[in-house]
This record gives structure tokens, C-alpha cells and sequence, in this order.
């Protein structure tokens, strides 16, 4: 009953808000299981045997994804990941083109070094806006001189394309599933699947993640 009541609020709470928020499935399609769903992407931050995850399709070049990494992320790793409520995954949806799918590879080849989360937000803390021509090879060398990578591990990753293969079949699936727009937020536990379409305020996050 409880849940229910939950439930009626977060509608209720969408159609004021003007935000897309849906239970997406009863988790009974292999397609959205817990285990598609987290694996091949980024490493987890927080706890594996916690009992929610939220999965974000992000694009590095994408604006309202940066203001999520500025916000939002901030609070939900202080208030439920730390606590070990929540952990979170992310995986790539490079909708702004070739520059996006290059610096996910570029994030997947920090990750060989142990630095995936480092180079991910060095990404965004240098932010320079959707299609302006910020990402390029020697921006991406400068990031990864900034986090102290092994610079010639690093390029000879990016060079070979690497990850390319991943971060278009990551692409892939996010639309096999419903994803049509970053940030998008697949929140989750065994049995429950809410999608949040946007970059939501925190009350929305908290909201979901007391729903389930």
C-alpha cells in the first residue's frame, strides 16, 4: 500500500513537473535485466551488493548531462551511494556524433590504467559545449596528462580504436531499450525499473529512490 501511495505522488509529481517518468517493466524481459543492464559499461561506483542502481546513458558533449555531473551527481553520491543505499554505472549514448564516441573511447582507455572515473570527469570539468570542437586528440592527451596516465599506453589505446566497437554497441542497446535522449536515468532493483528522462532536480531522485 505503502508503494502504491509512492507511486500516485511520483505521477502526479510527472505531470506537474512536465518531466518523462515511467516504471518501464516488471523486469521479466531479458532484454532489462539487472545483469544487461550493469554490465559492459563504466565501472560501479559504490557497493555491488547495494540494493538500488541507477544506470545513466550520458554523452560527454551532451548539456544537460554536464549540469547533472555539476549538481545532482554531487548529492546522490553524498546522500545514498556513500551511505551504501544506491550505486550508480554509467554508459555512453553519443548522440552529439564522432567527437562523443571518441572521448567515451578516450574514457574506456583511462579506465585499462585504472583512472575510468577520473578521466570521466575530467571530461566534464572541461566541458565546452554540444558540436564546438573541444574534443579533439590533443585535448584529450592534455586531460589525460592532467590525471597521469602513461601517455603512450593512453595513444596507442586511442590510436587503435580500442573501445570504439564497445561505445557503438553500448549506443546500440541503449536503443534497443528506449533511449532517445542523455542524460537518461534507468533507476532499479530486482523487481522495478523507473526511467527518469532528463536532468532532473535532486527532489526527483530522491522521490524515485524512496518509491522502490
Amino acid at each position: 500500500m505503502k508503494h502504491r501511495y509512492y507511486l500516485i505522488i511520483l505521477t502526479i509529481f510527472a505531470i506537474i513537473s512536465g518531466f518523462f517518468l515511467y516504471i518501464m517493466s516488471d523486469n521479466n524481459d531479458v532484454l532489462l535485466s539487472r545483469e544487461n543492464l550493469i554490465t559492459n559499461g563504466s565501472p560501479m561506483i559504490g557497493e555491488l551488493s547495494a540494493p538500488i542502481t541507477i544506470l545513466e546513458w550520458g554523452d560527454y558533449q551532451c548539456t544537460y548531462c554536464h549540469r547533472f555531473h555539476e549538481t545532482s551527481l554531487n548529492i546522490i553520491l553524498e546522500e545514498y551511494i556513500n551511505t551504501g543505499k544506491v550505486n550508480l554505472v554509467f554508459k555512453d549514448f553519443p548522440l552529439n556524433g564522432p567527437d562523443s564516441i571518441l572521448a567515451a573511447e578516450a574514457a574506456y582507455c583511462a579506465g585499462d590504467q585504472g583512472k575510468y572515473w577520473r578521466y570521466h570527469d575530467e571530461l566534464y570539468a572541461n566541458w565546452g559545449g554540444e558540436r564546438t570542437g573541444w574534443i579533439t586528440l590533443d585535448s584529450l592527451n592534455k586531460f589525460a596528462k592532467t590525471i597521469n596516465l602513461d601517455i603512450n599506453e593512453f595513444d596507442s589505446c586511442l590510436n587503435e580504436h580500442k573501445y570504439k566497437q564497445k561505445v557503438l554497441d553500448l549506443e546500440k542497446f541503449g536503443k534497443d531499450i528506449g533511449i532517445d535522449a542523455t542524460p537518461t536515468f534507468l533507476v532499479f532493483t530486482d523487481e522495478k525499473i523507473i526511467k527518469i528522462r532528463g536532468n532532473q532536480p535532486i527532489d526527483v531522485f530522491r522521490k524515485v529512490i524512496a518509491s522502490l
